[in-house]
C-alpha cells in the first residue's frame, strides 16, 4: 500500500516541503508539500532527482579500495575503514597532521552529518582544512567579522515586507535564495512588485532574475563597487544619509563620506559601465523607498573586488536606515543560534579570520579554513607541511575549484586519498578508498544551517522516505567510525579526549547534538513563549515544519564587536577601496595582452554544480554547456551560432559551441560551471556521455579577492576565436564517440 512521507528536499538551499510517495523500496513519485508553511508547495525540477539518485546504477553502494590496476575492488565496511585510517594515521606518523588536508562539498552543509565532519577535522589536528565555501562567499564572511564581529551570520534581505530590492549579481530565480533561503523566488519577487514595491537586478546578464524586475542594469563585470561607491556618494552630497535607530550604535559614517566624496557620479560611471544618470536615480530612489535592501550574492562574490561589494552593498543598507529593520537587511533568530557562543569567544579576544596564511600561496584562513585556490601547489610543494594526505566529503573540486586542471593533475602525487561520496566523480577517481553513503531519501535529517540565513525563522524535520540499502551507512556513521579509529593510539586528551567523552555520553549522533544545541538556544526549555522547548522530537512530530515567525530586529545585542557597535569603515576596507583606480588598470592591461572579454559563470534551475548531471531527466534538451556571447562580439569574430569557439585565459583553453545571445552586455562571455565529465575512470556513464567542458579548467586561481583569497571566477580575462577546421572535425568525432558509449 502506497504511503506518503513529508521531508524536505536537500538539493539546494530553498529546501523545499516535499511529499514523498512510496511503496516499501520503491519510489513513486515525489510532490510539493502544500502544507508546507515555508514553500507552500512549490519545488523546483530537481526535486524529482532525489529519486534519480537513489535510483541510479551508477551510485557506489559498497566501499571499494583502488587497484594496482587503477581498478576498484569491494570491501566490508570494517576493512575499509581501518584501511581508510591506516592510511592517513601512516601519513600523520611520517610527516605530521599538517600532512593531511580536508575538503568539505557543498552537499555536506545541506545535512546534519557536517557536524560530524568537524568532529574528524579536530581528530586529524590539521590547520590544512579547505572547504566550497572559498569558491563563493568568502567575501560575505570577513565583511561580517570586520563589521559585526564575527564571520558566522549574515544580514538576510526581509524579502516578504521589502518595498524596493536592489539584487546585485545574484539569480535567485534560479537559486531560489543563495545566502537567502527563500523556495519560489519567482512568486515572492513578483509579490514584491504587486504591493507596489520595486525589484532593480544588477547583472553583466539580463539573468532570469532581470526578466522579472522592473529593471535591469547592465554593469561591467567587477563594476559594482564603483556603482555603490558613486550611490552612496550621491547619498551624502544630497543629505538622504538616515541611519535611524542605530544611529547611536554606528561608527565610521564620516570616514565613509570622506571616501566617497571623490566618487562623483561621473567617476563612478567610468568604472562601473553604468552612466553617471542612472546612478544618481538609484541612490535616490534606494533612499526614498519606505523600505528597501541591496543584496549582493555569487555574482559579486566572485570577483576581484568582492569584499569590498559585500561591505559597500551594508553600508548602503545601513547608511539608509535599513539594516536590522523590517523590509530591509535583517537577521534571523535560527533554532540552533551560535551568537551566545560567538560572543563568549569573542570576549576572549579569539578570532575566526586572518589569523594565519597558507604555507605556499600565503592566503588567509577564514573560519579555520585556507582557500581552495591554494590547495595544488600545497600538494606540489615539497617542504615542511606539504600536503601528502586529503580527506574529501561531498565535494568534486577538480570541477569546482580554480584552476582545477592543476588540482587534477595534483591529487595523482598524494600518499593517499579517502572519499565519501557516492560517485567515482572527477575528484574522487584519484582516491584510494571510497566511502559511499546513502542517498538522501534514505537518512533522517534536520536542517539547522539553512534556517540561519531564511527569509523566515522556520524549522523542519526531514525523516527516511525509504529503507537503507542493505548494509547502508549513513554519512555521520562513516565519518564517526573513521574518527574513532584515528583516535586509538592518541593519548586521551584534548581533542581526542572530548571525542571520547562524547562518544561515552552517547552525544556522537547528530539527533542527540542537536537536541543539546535546541535546549539552549532562542526557543529552548529556558526561554519563554508557546515555543519553549524545542526538541529534535517536538519537530520531528511536527510533519510540514514549524513555522517560527518573521524576521526581527536583533542589533545592537547579537553584535560581537567592542561596544557591540557596527564598524561602518573597518580600516582594512577602507585601504582595499583605496586601490580600486589600480585593479581597474590592471584589468585593462589584461586587455591589452590580447585577452579582451571577461568571463562570467550562469546557474540552470535544472542543475546543480557537477552532482546532478547524471540525472536523464534534468539533462534532457538541448546542449547547456554553450559559451554566451553578444551579437557585436560575435560579429567582430567572425562567428555565428553553433561556431565551436576556444575560449582561452592565461592557464589554458577550452572548446564549445557559441549561443550568440543580446541578454550579455558587449566585453563579456558567460560560461556554466561544473561539466567536463569526460575524463577517464569517471563513473557517472550518462553525464560523461553529454558534451561539455570544464570552465574551471581556464580560470585562474591566482585571481582571487584579494582580501580573502576567494576564487573571482567573474574577473578572469579571457579570448574567444573560431576553432581551426581540423580541430572542429577532430571534437565532432570524439563527440560522436562519447555519445556512443
Amino acid at each position: 500500500m502506497p504511503t506518503t512521507v513529508h521531508r524536505q528536499c536537500n538539493l539546494c538551499e530553498a529546501h523545499c516541503g516535499i511529499a514523498v510517495e512510496v511503496q516499501g523500496t520503491k519510489v513513486l513519485r515525489i510532490t510539493g508539500d502544500p502544507e508546507d508553511h515555508f514553500s507552500r508547495g512549490y519545488i523546483c525540477p530537481k526535486a524529482a532527482a532525489l529519486t534519480d539518485l537513489y535510483e541510479d546504477p551508477d551510485r557506489v553502494t559498497t566501499p571499494l579500495r583502488k587497484t594496482a590496476d587503477g581498478g576498484w575492488e569491494p570491501l566490508g565496511w570494517d576493512e575499509a575503514l581501518d584501511a581508510a585510517a591506516a592510511g592517513l594515521r601512516r601519513v600523520r606518523e611520517q610527516h605530521g597532521a599538517d600532512a593531511i588536508a580536508n575538503y568539505l562539498g557543498n552537499p555536506g552543509a545541506h545535512s546534519w552529518s557536517v557536524l560530524a565532519f568537524l568532529t574528524l577535522r579536530l581528530v586529524l589536528g590539521t590547520r590544512n582544512n579547505y572547504s566550497a565555501t572559498s569558491t563563493d562567499q568568502l567575501p560575505q564572511h570577513l565583511t561580517s567579522a570586520e563589521m559585526l564581529g564575527t564571520p558566522l551570520v549574515f544580514p538576510i534581505p526581509d524579502l516578504e515586507r521589502t518595498d524596493h530590492l536592489l539584487v546585485l549579481g545574484a539569480n535567485p530565480a534560479v537559486s531560489n535564495g543563495s545566502v537567502m533561503s527563500a523556495p519560489g523566488v519567482r512568486d515572492r519577487l513578483r509579490a514584491v512588485k504587486a504591493r507596489g514595491g520595486t525589484v532593480i537586478v544588477v547583472d553583466p546578464r539580463r539573468t532570469e532574475t532581470a526578466r522579472l524586475a522592473d529593471e535591469h542594469v547592465a554593469v561591467r563585470p567587477g563594476g559594482d563597487p564603483y556603482l555603490l561607491l558613486g550611490m552612496i556618494g550621491v547619498l551624502f552630497a544630497e543629505d538622504l544619509v538616515a541611519v535611524g535607530r542605530l544611529a547611536e550604535h554606528v561608527d565610521g559614517v564620516e570616514e565613509l563620506r570622506a571616501l566617497t566624496a571623490a566618487w562623483t557620479p561621473e567617476r563612478a560611471a567610468e568604472h562601473s559601465g553604468v552612466d553617471a544618470d542612472t546612478i544618481m536615480r538609484l541612490a535616490r530612489g534606494f533612499a526614498a523607498a519606505p523600505s528597501a535592501v541591496a543584496y549582493g550574492r555569487v555574482g559579486v562574490c566572485q570577483t576581484q573586488t568582492g569584499t569590498v561589494t559585500h561591505w559597500l552593498i551594508t553600508a548602503l543598507n545601513t547608511l539608509t536606515g535599513n539594516l536590522d529593520r523590517p523590509g530591509g537587511a535583517m537577521f534571523t533568530t535560527p533554532p540552533v543560534d551560535p551568537t551566545p557562543l560567538l560572543q563568549l569567544v569573542g570576549k576572549t579576544g579569539f578570532r575566526l579570520h586572518r589569523t594565519r596564511n597558507a604555507r605556499v600561496s600565503g592566503l588567509p584562513n577564514m573560519n579555520g579554513e585556507f582557500p581552495i585556490a591554494g590547495l595544488a601547489d600545497e600538494i606540489t610543494t615539497p617542504g615542511d607541511g606539504q600536503v601528502r594526505a586529503l580527506v574529501v566529503y561531498a565535494g568534486n573540486p577538480v570541477l569546482s575549484a580554480p584552476g582545477g586542471a592543476a588540482l587534477d593533475a595534483a591529487l595523482p602525487q598524494l600518499d593517499f586519498m579517502v572519499a565519501i561520496d557516492q560517485y567515482v566523480t572527477e575528484t574522487t577517481r584519484h582516491a584510494d578508498i571510497i566511502l559511499p553513503p546513502v542517498s538522501a531519501l534514505e537518512r533522517d535529517d534536520l536542517d539547522f544551517v539553512m534556517p540561519a540565513v531564511s527569509v523566515r525563522n522556520h524549522v523542519r524535520f526531514s525523516p527516511a522516505a525509504v529503507p537503507k540499502r542493505p548494509g547502508g551507512r549513513e554519512d555521520w556513521q562513516i565519518i564517526n567510525g573513521l574518527s574513532r579509529r584515528l583516535g586509538t593510539g592518541l593519548r586521551r586528551r584534548g581533542v581526542a579526549g572530548a571525542v571520547h567523552a562524547a562518544t561515552l555520553l552517547k552525544l556522537d549522533s547528530p539527533a542527540r547534538i542537536l537536541d543539546l544545541a535546541l535546549a539552549m538556544g532562542p526557543y529552548g526549555v529556558l526561554r519563554r513563549g508557546p515555543l519553549k522547548g524545542l526538541t529534535v522530537a517536538r519537530v520531528r512530530a511536527a510533519e510540514h515544519g514549524i513555522d517560527l515567525g518573521p524576521l526581527e530586529p536583533r542589533l545592537p545585542g547579537m553584535l560581537t564587536t567592542p561596544g557591540r557597535r557596527v564598524q561602518l569603515a573597518p580600516e582594512l576596507f577602507v585601504e582595499e577601496a583605496r586601490r580600486l583606480d589600480a585593479q581597474a588598470r590592471e584589468q585593462g592591461e589584461a586587455t591589452a595582452d590580447g585577452f579582451d572579454l571577461t568571463l562570467i559563470g550562469r546557474r540552470s534551475l535544472r542543475s546543480n554544480n557537477s552532482w546532478l548531471h547524471n540525472s536523464r531527466r534534468l539533462m534532457k534538451g538541448a546542449d547547456r554547456c554553450v559559451a554566451l556571447l553578444h551579437p557585436d562580439d560575435a560579429q567582430a569574430r567572425g562567428l555565428s551560432d553553433g561556431a565551436l569557439v576556444r575560449v582561452s585565459s592565461r592557464v589554458g583553453a577550452i572548446d564549445l559551441p557559441v549561443q550568440v545571445s543580446d541578454e550579455l552586455r558587449p566585453g563579456v562571455v558567460s560560461i556554466p560551471h561544473g561539466f567536463g565529465h569526460g575524463r577517464e575512470g569517471v563513473g557517472w556513464t550518462h553525464a560523461a556521455a553529454k558534451p561539455g567542458v570544464s570552465v574551471n579548467d581556464i580560470t585562474d586561481p591566482t585571481v582571487l579577492d584579494r582580501l580573502t583569497g576567494n576564487a573571482a571566477y567573474n574577473s578572469v580575462a579571457v579570448r574567444v576565436e573560431a576553432v581551426p577546421v581540423d580541430a572542429a572535425a577532430a571534437a565532432d568525432d570524439a563527440a560522436l564517440a562519447a555519445g556512443g558509449r
